[in-house]
């Protein structure tokens, strides 16, 4: 019999414990403890948000890679649109626009050599274009003029196969980058399937025939044969990678789903859900980094997301409950960490002084404020903080330090303003955002003394969130106006602001904490209340375990990975505390039967 050393080279270990290393991955060991035989594979897949499309848009097509990505067409509300956006892995930029706007389209290539075909004007068109990484340009047009189809390989070597023409078609078509010829048909015909893989090693998978279909087909260039069905019926979804190895994600069921899966060339199976739960929308990449953005939810999007597996997988952070206020309130601010935490002022039925402070279990009195107030900001440790801006009967610019015992007055903001947000320490703080009469973009750099103009914010905004140092900054969340919510995120580096990763939900009156490549982000009002939260790391934001208690107006305090949930509103006024233990790695580790 042959043995693993003979085939591998190596002996099985023993271990009392899991190794933790990475090489770890593919080899077998055997933990003494448990006593398995265990293996590390390298299969955990993840989502994590990326820059919003310029165009939020749905039934648009897309090409490319994960960092080298290409969307174009679709619909922006109602309105077709013929715009061409490029991804380098951060932020969307515009591209050179198709000749023929369009939805329901397909695509394929790369990001500087894509082609377009297929979709809707006000009738189905045939028409293709060819991209060069600036213009579009007509190449030769489909036998069959379709929207809903689905498409895969290169600009010269495509293939078109499914969609409707006034029924579902099984048509199938070859593109040489002159002319498309007919070829195999599908076995099942439908529309708004899935389309991977290469002109003579592709997939067909989901879509609609007079239902939702599990349906996956293999294509060898001349013929489709039946694969592995998808666990999950569904329609107008995307993917990306190969026939061996693709991803299938989002789509309707009798809803919109956010359900992923992958394919070995045999089986799917399910893995991580997107963040936003959406259909009709586009996909580029592979199985292992893939990319999806645009699309519908109840409205036209522009989030993106990418997906990448690894040897590692991310156990999500959690909340705890921790000891309540004494003083139940919302529009206060927060400073200081999870176990020196800090409340101060804010709203009951009316404007309030009041200072807590926590010691991780319990919030007792500190020194009131000189000026009662609401919607203000703060920074700084518990007995080192200082507070500024926010609204009595009229916004004020005042600005007090706290030394652990008591308030005094310290210098005047330059702008009075309520609704701000606030990062640093007191001697070294930093406003921006907020409201006057309208929201404004300012920001103030805070010395211990006085106030100077900084960099203004991208994004103008009031209700917005914000953590970090004055030097070393990040805002997020927030208004633009009412009741229009924002994603966007920025960073500050003590001169200027430059946009970063959007959030996966858009929402005001949320709170913070930690650092600009290690924030949390949690609660607030998106369309309603919520205790969504989510953690960034420099480039994009990741969903994790939401808050028991949902609410908005609330204030934070702590680290990524020791934050503080301060009071807020549920529909009423609250004095709920939790505590945030933030998200971990561990490697993949399987045991083997």
């Amino acid at each position: 019999m042959t043995t693993y050393k003979e085939i591998f080279g190596k002996y099985v270990q023993n271990y009392s414990s899991d190794p933790t290393s990475t090489d770890t991955e593919g080899q077998i060991w055997y933990n003494t403890t448990s006593g398995t035989f265990k293996t590390v594979l390298g299969n955990f897949g993840a989502w994590a948000s990326g820059g919003s499309l310029g165009t939020a848009r749905y039934a648009l097509a897309g090409a490319g890679t994960q960092t080298t990505g290409l969307a174009f067409g679709g619909s922006s509300a109602t309105v077709l649109t013929n715009s061409t956006e490029e991804y380098d892995g951060t932020i969307w930029t515009a591209g050179g626009n198709l000749g023929t706007a369009r939805n329901y389209l397909a695509g394929c290539g790369l990001q500087t050599v894509a082609a377009a075909f297929g979709g809707i004007t006000t009738v189905n068109t045939n028409a293709t274009e060819e991209y060069d990484g600036t213009t579009w340009t007509a190449g030769g047009n489909l036998a069959t003029a379709r929207r809903n189809l689905a498409g895969c390989g290169t600009q010269t070597v495509a293939a078109a196969f499914g969609g409707r023409i006034t029924d579902n078609t099984s048509a199938t078509e070859e593109y040489d980058g002159t002319t498309w010829t007919a070829s195999g048909n599908l076995t099942t015909a439908r529309r708004a399937l899935g389309g991977v893989g290469t002109q003579t090693v592709g997939l067909a998978f989901g879509g609609f025939t007079t239902v939702n279909v599990t349906n996956t087909e293999e294509y060898d260039g001349s013929n489709w044969s039946t694969g592995g069905t998808i666990n999950t019926a569904r329609a107008n979804l995307a993917g990306s990678g190969t026939q061996t190895a693709a991803l299938a994600f989002g789509g309707y069921t009798t809803t919109r789903v956010a359900n992923t899966e992958e394919y070995d060339g045999t089986s799917w199976a399910a893995t991580s859900n997107m963040a936003t739960a959406r259909n009709d929308l586009a996909g580029a990449g592979t199985r292992t980094a893939g990319l999806g953005f645009g699309g519908a939810t109840t409205v036209s999007v522009g989030a993106t997301e990418e997906f990448t597996r690894s040897t590692t997988k991310i156990i999500p952070g959690s909340w705890s409950g921790g000891g309540s206020l004494s003083t139940a309130r919302r529009f206060l601010a927060g400073a200081g960490t999870q176990t020196t935490g800090l409340a101060i002022g804010g709203e009951t039925t009316v404007v309030v002084a009041n200072t807590e402070e926590y010691d991780g279990s319990a919030w007792t009195a500190g020194g009131n404020l000189g000026t009662a107030r609401r919607l203000l900001a703060g920074c700084g440790t518990q007995t080192v903080a200082a507070a500024f801006g926010g609204i009595t009967t009229v916004n004020v610019n005042s600005t007090e330090e706290y030394d652990g015992t008591s308030w005094t007055g310290g210098g005047n903001l330059g702008t009075a303003r309520r609704s701000l947000a606030g990062a640093g320490l007191q001697t070294s703080a930093l406003a921006f955002g907020g409201l006057t009469t309208v929201n404004v973009n300012s920001t103030e750099e805070y010395d211990g003394t006085s106030w100077t103009a900084g960099g203004n914010l991208n994004t103008t905004r009031n209700y917005l969130a914000g953590c970090g140092t004055q030097t070393v900054a990040l805002a997020f969340g927030g208004m633009t106006s009412y009741p229009t919510n924002t994603n966007s995120t920025e960073e500050y580096d003590g001169t200027s602001w430059t946009a970063s990763g959007n959030m996966n939900i858009a929402r005001r009156t949320l709170a913070g904490a930690g650092t600009q490549t290690s924030a949390v982000g949690f609660g607030g009002l998106s369309t309603a209340v919520t205790s969504a939260t989510e953690e960034y790391n420099g480039t994009s934001w990741t969903v994790n375990g939401n808050m028991a208690t949902s609410r908005s107006s609330l204030a934070g305090a702590g680290t990524q990975t020791a934050g503080l949930a301060i009071g807020g509103e549920t529909t009423a006024v609250t004095a709920v505390t939790e505590e945030y233990s933030g998200s971990t790695t561990s490697l993949n580790y399987r045991t083997l039967q």
